[in-house]
C-alpha cells in the first residue's frame, strides 16, 4: 500500500507559530528571566536584621522601604517592607550604622547571560529567519528560485499534447490558416525553402476583432508544429520594478534560441508595443521593454526556426518599428466569419452537443450576420442550456432560434408587468418596421416580431434576415434602412397622435447611418467624396471623430437631420398608405404576441378586411 503523504500546511501557518512564540516568550519567559527576587519582609525582621548587622543597603521611599541584605558567604537578597515610622525616625536610627549604603537599590538581574541571549541575539536569529522565508515566497512568486531569478520569463512551454487543438478544430478562417500552415511547414521541412532561397518570415502579428479565434489559431499551431511553444501575454513583460520587462525580453529569446525551432506566441501584444513618442517620460518601463523586443527581435537568427506570433485587436496603436519586414513580416488578418465560415464554425461547435439531427445551421448563420467565433459558441451553449431547461435530451432548431435571440436580446421577461394600453403602442411600433420594411424595394425581409418584453430593456423587436450575403450597402439600401427605423415611431404618430420613448434605439442607429452616409460613405450630394470622419480601433468600438471645422460639422448636422426627416415622412406616407393592414396586423400580433415572417406576409398578401380596426 502506497504511503500518503499528509498535505503540506500553507506558509502563513509556520507565520503564526513563529508570531505566537514570540509572544509567548515576551509574556512568560523574559519577565521570569529578567526579573530579581524581591522578597516581602515585616518592619520587626527589618529591624531585627539591621540590628544583627547584615543589611548592606536602604533606600527609604514614600511608602516602603527596600534593603539588601549580605548573609556571610550568600548571594545578596533584596526585601522590601512597610514603613511604620516616619522617615525622619528612620534616618535617626539609621545613623547608628555607618556601613549601611543609603540610595536607591537597583535589583542585580540573574541569568545574566541567558537573559541577553533572549533579550538581544534570539530576536534578531528569529527575525534573519522570517526574511528568508518571505524572501523565497517572493522570488517563487516573480517566476524564480532565488533573489537573481527575478528577469525570468513567466512564459508557459507547450507541446502538441497539451494544448489539444489542431487545425481542424479552427473553422471560418481558412485564409489564416493557409498563412499559418506554410510557417508549420517550414518547421517541419526547412530544407526544401532552403533550397530556393527562401526564408523562414520571424514573425506573424494575428489582427482582428475580439472573439475572432486568435489565441485559438495560436494554439492549434501549437499543436500542427509539434516544437516547443512559449505562450505569454503581454502585460506580463510589465512590473513594478523598472529594467524587469527588458530582463524578461531577453530571458525568453534565449530560452527560445536554446530550444530551436520553436513558436513564441506573445497574447495582446499591444500592452508593450504601443507607439512611442516624445513627450516627457519616454523612458519608462514599457518603452524600455519595447526597445528589447525590437533588439531581439533583430539580433536572432530566422534559419533556427524560432517563430514570433503575436496577437492584438489594435493595430493601429502599434509601433510601427515593431511592424516593419524584418520583424512581423507577416500581418494575418482574423476577420469575422462570412455565411460559410458561420455555418462551419456551428457545425464545429454543435458536434460537442447532442442535438437532435434536423439542425439547419444554414438558417441560424443568416440570422447572426456580423457574429464572432465565440458568439457563435456562446449561441450552441445556450441552445443546449434551453434544452436541458425545457427539459429534452437533445438542441432542437427552437432552441438554437431562442439562444440568437437571447444573444441579441437578451432573456424573455416573462414576469414583465405591461398594461394593455402600452402592449397596443409596443404592437403598432414593432408592425410599424414591418410594414415600412415589407414596402421597400431594397429592404431585408421580415424574419420575426415580437411584442415580449427581453432582459436588454426592450419591449418588443422587428428581426430582419437577408436573403444572401452582403458586403456592400447601396445607398438606396442606406436609406431604405434608415426609413424602417423610422417607421415604429410614424406608427405611434399616426395611430395615437403621440409618440413614445420606445423608439431611442431606432433614433440613435438612424442617426448614426444617416451620419456615415454623410462623413465616411460619400453619399452627400453637398460633400461629393470629402472624408469629414476618421475611424479609431476599428476591431473594437469602432468610433469615429471628425476630422473638419466646425463650420462644416454644423452643415454635416444639417444634412443629417434632413436625411433622417425625409426618411421620416416616407415612412408616414407608406403607413397611411396600408392602415387597414397595419391595423389587422397588430391586433394580429396583440393577439399572438410572436409572429414569424411567413404569418406576416401571409396576412399582408390577403385580401383587406375592413372590420379589424382597433378600438384606441
Amino acid at each position: 500500500m502506497d504511503n500518503v503523504k499528509p498535505p503540506k500546511k500553507p506558509l502563513i501557518f509556520y507565520y503564526a507559530l513563529v508570531m505566537v512564540i514570540i509572544l509567548a516568550l515576551n509574556m512568560l519567559v523574559m519577565p521570569m528571566m529578567s526579573k530579581a527576587r524581591v522578597q516581602e519582609a515585616p518592619y520587626s525582621q527589618f529591624l531585627s536584621q539591621l540590628s544583627e548587622g547584615i543589611v548592606t543597603q536602604v533606600e527609604i521611599q514614600e511608602d516602603k522601604i527596600v534593603y539588601v541584605t549580605k548573609e556571610g558567604e550568600q548571594r545578596a537578597r533584596f526585601y522590601y517592607t512597610g514603613s511604620m515610622e516616619d522617615s525622619n525616625r528612620i534616618a535617626e536610627r539609621l545613623e547608628k550604622y555607618p556601613d549601611i549604603i543609603y540610595g536607591k537599590v537597583i535589583p542585580q538581574k540573574e541569568n545574566t547571560f541567558l537573559s541577553a541571549l533572549l533579550s538581544w541575539v534570539f530576536p534578531i536569529v528569529l527575525m534573519i529567519v522570517v526574511g528568508q522565508l518571505l524572501m523565497r515566497t517572493l522570488t517563487k512568486k516573480m517566476g524564480g528560485s532565488n533573489a537573481m531569478s527575478f528577469g525570468r520569463s513567466n512564459a508557459k512551454v507547450y507541446v502538441a499534447a497539451q494544448t489539444g487543438k489542431t487545425f481542424s478544430d479552427v473553422a471560418g478562417q481558412d485564409e489564416a490558416k493557409d498563412a499559418l500552415k506554410e510557417i508549420v511547414d517550414f518547421l517541419h521541412n526547412p530544407q526544401k525553402y532552403k533550397d530556393i532561397g527562401a526564408r523562414l518570415p520571424k514573425g506573424a502579428l494575428l489582427v482582428g476583432p475580439p472573439g475572432t479565434g486568435k489565441t485559438l489559431l495560436a494554439q492549434a499551431v501549437a499543436g500542427e508544429a509539434n516544437v516547443p511553444f512559449f505562450s505569454i501575454s503581454g502585460s506580463e513583460f510589465v512590473e513594478m520594478f523598472v529594467g524587469m520587462g527588458a530582463a524578461r525580453v531577453r530571458d525568453l529569446f534565449k530560452q527560445a534560441s536554446e530550444k530551436a525551432p520553436c513558436i513564441v506566441f506573445i497574447d495582446e501584444i499591444d500592452a508593450i508595443g504601443k507607439k512611442r513618442d516624445t513627450n516627457m517620460g519616454g523612458n519608462d518601463e514599457r518603452e524600455q521593454t519595447l526597445n528589447q523586443l525590437l533588439t531581439e527581435m533583430d539580433g536572432f537568427d530566422g534559419g533556427k526556426g524560432v517563430v514570433i506570433l503575436a496577437a492584438t485587436n489594435r493595430p493601429e496603436s502599434l509601433d510601427k518599428a515593431l511592424l516593419r519586414p524584418g520583424r512581423f513580416d507577416r500581418r494575418v488578418p482574423v476577420e469575422l466569419p462570412d455565411l460559410a465560415g458561420r455555418i462551419a464554425i456551428l457545425k464545429v461547435h454543435a458536434a460537442k452537443v447532442k442535438t437532435d439531427g434536423v439542425i439547419d445551421f444554414d438558417a441560424i448563420a443568416r440570422a447572426t450576420s456580423g457574429a464572432s467565433g465565440a458568439e457563435l459558441a456562446n449561441i450552441i451553449n445556450e441552445g443546449a442550456l434551453s434544452a436541458v431547461r425545457a427539459g429534452r435530451s437533445a438542441v432542437s432548431q427552437r432552441d438554437l432560434e431562442e439562444s440568437v435571440e437571447t444573444v441579441i436580446a437578451g432573456y424573455q421577461r416573462k414576469g414583465a408587468v405591461i398594461s394593455p394600453k402600452e402592449k397596443l403602442i409596443v404592437s403598432y411600433h414593432e408592425i410599424g418596421h414591418a410594414l415600412v420594411a415589407a414596402m421597400q424595394k431594397h429592404s431585408a425581409p421580415v424574419h420575426k416580431i415580437t411584442i415580449v418584453p427581453r432582459t436588454s430593456g426592450a419591449l418588443g423587436y422587428t428581426m430582419q434576415v437577408e436573403e444572401e450575403e452582403k458586403v456592400l450597402m447601396t445607398k438606396e439600401e442606406a436609406l431604405d434602412k434608415i426609413t424602417t427605423l423610422t417607421g415604429g415611431r410614424a406608427a405611434e404618430e399616426l395611430i395615437f397622435s403621440s409618440i413614445t420613448t420606445g423608439a431611442s434605439n431606432d433614433i440613435e442607429q438612424a442617426t448614426k447611418i444617416a451620419r456615415a452616409m454623410v462623413t465616411r460613405y460619400g453619399m452627400s450630394e453637398n460633400f461629393d467624396m470629402m472624408a469629414l470622419e476618421t475611424v479609431s480601433n476599428q476591431y473594437l468600438s469602432g468610433d469615429a471623430s471628425l476630422i473638419c471645422s466646425a463650420e462644416t460639422a454644423s452643415r454635416v448636422d444639417g444634412e443629417v437631420l434632413e436625411t433622417i426627416r425625409k426618411a421620416h415622412g416616407q415612412a408616414m406616407e407608406i403607413l397611411k398608405q396600408n392602415i387597414k393592414k397595419l391595423h389587422e396586423l397588430a391586433k394580429y400580433l396583440l393577439e399572438k404576441e410572436t409572429i414569424t415572417g411567413e404569418e406576416f406576409m401571409k396576412i399582408l398578401n390577403s385580401p383587406e378586411d375592413g372590420g379589424l380596426e382597433i378600438q384606441i
